[in-house]
C-alpha cells in the first residue's frame, strides 16, 4: 500500500504530491519508482524523486476531464522486469483557480462582467493571497483549451481602439496579478489591450503607474521585459503527436503523458 498527499489534484496539475511507501517498499538506491496514472481517455506516466528512505515525491500531471483514475507506483531495477508495487486512486478536481480562469476567459469582451470584476477590487486581498491567486489562475488559464478565434479583448473586433471600455488587462493589472498579465501579453490582443481606455480613462499601463506596481509596469512597457518567476517557468514541455512530455526543473521529474 502507498500514500498520496494530497489525494487529489486540480485539473491544471502542476501541484506536489507527496508518495509514502510501506516498510516493504523502502526505497534501494538501485531502485527506480515511477506514477502511472490511467484516465479514460489520457495516461501519464511520472518519474519521482526521493524525499527519504520511506517517502517520494513527484508533480501531478494536467489531466483532460475531472474524474477519479488509478495510479500504480512501478519499480524498475536494472536486469529485472518492472513490477507494479502498489495502487492507489486519485481525484482530478476542477478548483476555484480553474472556474476563474473560465469566466475570465469567456466574459473577455463583456462589459458587465467586466464591470463585476472591479467589485473584487474594492475588498483587496492581501499581497500573500494575490500570489497564490496569481500563480494558480494563470496556470489554469495556460490549461485551458481556448478556441483559436479568442482575443483577449474578446470576439467583437470590430470595436475601434478608441472606444473606452474595460478589458481583461485591466483586471489583471488591477489586481496586480503578473503572471497573468504575462500570460495575457503572450495572447492575441494581449498587446492591444495596453492602449486601450477605460471610462475613467485609465489604461492598463497607467493602472500599474498609479497603483505603484512598478514590476508589472516594466512588465507592459520594457521590450526586454522576461516572464515572471513561477511554477510554469519551471517547467519544459514538448509535444510530439499523441505525446507530450514535461520537465519539472524545480524538482528533476520528467512526464510523458499520452493518448490512452
Amino acid at each position: 500500500v502507498m500514500k498520496l498527499n494530497p489525494q487529489q489534484a486540480p485539473l491544471y496539475g502542476d501541484s506536489v504530491i507527496t508518495v509514502q511507501l510501506t516498510e516493504e517498499d523502502k526505497v534501494e538506491d538501485d531502485v527506480v519508482f515511477y506514477l502511472v496514472f490511467t484516465g479514460s481517455t489520457v495516461q501519464h506516466c511520472t518519474s519521482t524523486r526521493k524525499i527519504n528512505p520511506g517517502s517520494l515525491e513527484t508533480i501531478s500531471p494536467g489531466h483532460d476531464c475531472c474524474e477519479t483514475v488509478k495510479v500504480a507506483l512501478c519499480a524498475s531495477r536494472e536486469g529485472h522486469p518492472v513490477l507494479v508495487v502498489a495502487e492507489e486512486s486519485f481525484q482530478f478536481v476542477q478548483d476555484e483557480a480553474y472556474d476563474a480562469a473560465q469566466f475570465l476567459a469567456t466574459c473577455a469582451g463583456n462589459q458587465q462582467a467586466l464591470n463585476f470584476t472591479r467589485f473584487l477590487d474594492r475588498s483587496r486581498p492581501p499581497a500573500a493571497d494575490v500570489d497564490f491567486l496569481d500563480e494558480k489562475v494563470a496556470l489554469a488559464f495556460r490549461h485551458l483549451k481556448l478556441p483559436a478565434e479568442w482575443n483577449v479583448l474578446g470576439a467583437d473586433q470590430s470595436l475601434t481602439e478608441n472606444v473606452p471600455r474595460e478589458t481583461l488587462m485591466h483586471f489583471a493589472v488591477r489586481l496586480g496579478l503578473l503572471r497573468l498579465t504575462w500570460f495575457l501579453l503572450q495572447q492575441p490582443g494581449g498587446r492591444g489591450a495596453l492602449s486601450i481606455h477605460n471610462n475613467e480613462g485609465a489604461t492598463p499601463v497607467s493602472l500599474a503607474l498609479e497603483r505603484g506596481y512598478q514590476k508589472l509596469h516594466q512588465l507592459l512597457t520594457e521590450e526586454e521585459a522576461r516572464e515572471p518567476d513561477s511554477w510554469s517557468t519551471l517547467s519544459h514541455t514538448v509535444h510530439s503527436g499523441d505525446y507530450s512530455v514535461k520537465y519539472h526543473r524545480g524538482l528533476d521529474v520528467y512526464m510523458l503523458t499520452a493518448e490512452a
